[in-house]
Order: C-alpha cells, then structure tokens, then sequence
C-alpha cells in the first residue's frame, strides 16, 4: 500500500469493508456523509447495526492508528450516527461503534484489528 494520502485512504476503506464482510457484517453503507462529517463504514453484525470508523496508518511515526480516536472523534461520531438513525427511522435499533485499525508497513501485508464496541455513549444520548 504504497498510495498517495486519498487514494490509500479509500483502500484501507475498501479492505476494511472486505475484512468485515469476511467475518459475517454486511456493510450497508461506505462514507455516509453529513455537513458534520463522514461515518465510513455502517453494517449489520446479526442484528446490530455497527458504525465502523477507520483508521490506517503506514507506520507509527504517528502513534497508534486507535489514539486519534479521541473523545472529541467519538463525540462527532455519536452525532453522525444519531442523524443516521434519525434519517433512517432506527430510533430503537441495537447498534454500537467498532474500530478498524490498518497498520500498513513496507513491502509486507497489512495488518488489520477489528476493536468491537470500542467505545460506548453514556447516557441516553443514542
């Protein structure tokens, strides 16, 4: 995965979607869109729906692809995935926020994690 920034971006998506679909989620929705922002990966896990945020890195220069997921991320990402529930009529449906984490390195393959229900909205927020 030698890319330039965008396009690695859509691959890591694009491997991220393969990667889950191979482990039984059926993605419904690739790079949902709002003026807020974008969620990239919503999908079905049984009946739960999931909203998948994506991280990839080519090294760890950077840190970890999972620390950019802070609080202030999961905030934004709550309100995306309001607005879809929203839009969608999903008010009561069982849903939570997983983690793809990409570590891409030179020459070798990727590694991909999959972190389920890697962080939770207190309250009733959701």
């Amino acid at each position: 995965m030698s890319l330039e920034p965008r396009a690695f971006g859509q691959e890591s998506e694009a491997a991220a979607a393969r990667f889950l679909s191979q482990r039984g989620y059926r993605v419904v929705e690739r790079n949902y869109r709002t003026a807020r922002g974008e969620i990239d990966l919503i999908a079905y896990d049984g009946d739960t729906l999931v909203f998948v945020e994506v991280k990839a890195r080519r090294g760890n220069s950077f840190g970890e692809p999972h620390w950019s997921v802070d609080r202030k991320k999961q905030a934004r990402l709550w309100r995306l995935a309001y607005h879809y529930l929203h839009r969608h009529r999903l008010r009561e449906q069982a849903c939570r926020f997983d983690l793809v984490l990409i570590q891409a390195g030179r020459g070798q393959p990727p590694v991909i994690e999959l972190l389920q229900n890697a962080f939770e909205v207190k309250g009733d927020r959701l």
